[in-house]
C-alpha cells in the first residue's frame, strides 16, 4: 500500500502517527500541513479531510481517513509486521486499549489544550490569555493525571493496563503529555512533579519507542524555541515586516 501522511510536527496526534509508522518500519510519505500559515484550511486540504485538521491518511490515492485514533486503528491492523503490544487481536485486550483512547479525548487531551492555549499560546493566535479557563483546564488534567496512577498505570507492567510494552493507547496519550513542554518549567513542573508514577511511564515510553520519538520531536523542540522568541518579542513590543 502506498501511504500519504499529512501533518504538521507541532500537533501532538500528528507526532503520534508519524512515531507509529517510524517505529514499525511502515513506509510512507509525509506531507507537511503547516497550521500556523493556515495551510489546514486550504481547498486542496479540505478535500482530504473536510474537518480541515491534522493528520490525516490517504492509501493508495484513494482511501482517505482522519482522526488520530482511527489511524493508528487502521495502521495497526492494515499493515503487515506489526508487533503484537501495540494493538493486539485479543478482542478483550483491544476493548481496553480503545476505552484508554477514547477516554483520553475529553480528559487528557482536554485539560492539557487549555493549558497550553490559555497560558502561552493563544496572543500568537491573536487571542487573550485567560487565567480562568487555564485553571479550569489545569484542575481537571490535574485529576486526569491522577487518574493515570490510580486506574491507568495498575497492574505489573509499566505501561497502560499493565502492560509489558506500548500500546498505540500509550503513545497517543505520551504525545498529548509533552505538549507542557511548550508552557513556562514553573507551570509543567506544579503540574507534572505530583504524579511520579505518569512521570516514569512517560519516560518509559520515550525510551521503548526510541530512536524515533526523539526524532519526531526535534522539529516540536525548534517550534518550542521559536515560539519562546515570538512571545518575548511580542511582549516587548517587537514588530516585523516583510
Amino acid at each position: 500500500m502506498k501511504l500519504k501522511v499529512f501533518a504538521d510536527r507541532g500537533s501532538q496526534p500528528s507526532r503520534a502517527v508519524l512515531i507509529f509508522c517510524k517505529a514499525n518500519g511502515i513506509e510512507f510519505e509525509e506531507v507537511q500541513i503547516q497550521l500556523a500559515k493556515g495551510e489546514h484550511k486550504s481547498p486542496e486540504y479540505e478535500a482530504i479531510n473536510p474537518m480541515k485538521q491534522v493528520p490525516a491518511i490517504e492509501v493508495d490515492g484513494k482511501f482517505r481517513l482522519f482522526e488520530s485514533h482511527a489511524i493508528l486503528r487502521f495502521l495497526a491492523t492494515a499493515f503487515p509486521g506489526i508487533a503484537e503490544h501495540w494493538y493486539p487481536a485479543d478482542v478483550f485486550k483491544r476493548a481496553q486499549i480503545d476505552s484508554a483512547l477514547d477516554w483520553h479525548h475529553s480528559t487528557i487531551r482536554r485539560g492539557s489544550v487549555g493549558v497550553v492555549l490559555n497560558t502561552t499560546l493563544a496572543p500568537l493566535f491573536g487571542q487573550p490569555l485567560d487565567p480562568q479557563a487555564a485553571a479550569e483546564a489545569e484542575k481537571l488534567l490535574s485529576a486526569s493525571l491522577a487518574k493515570i496512577e490510580s486506574f491507568w498505570l495498575k497492574g505489573d507492567g509499566p505501561f497502560l493496563l499493565g502492560n509489558s510494552e506500548p500500546s498505540i493507547a500509550d503513545l497517543r496519550l505520551v504525545c498529548e503529555i509533552m505538549q507542557l513542554e511548550l508552557v513556562d518549567e514553573k507551570l509543567q513542573k506544579r503540574i507534572l512533579d505530583p504524579y511520579a508514577k505518569v512521570r516514569k511511564w512517560v519516560e518509559d515510553t520515550r525510551k521503548a519507542i526510541q530512536p524515533h520519538f526523539d526524532e519526531i520531536h526535534v522539529a516540536f523542540f525548534q517550534m518550542k524555541e521559536m515560539i519562546k522568541k515570538a512571545l518575548a518579542g511580542a511582549g516587548s513590543g517587537e514588530t516585523k515586516t516583510g
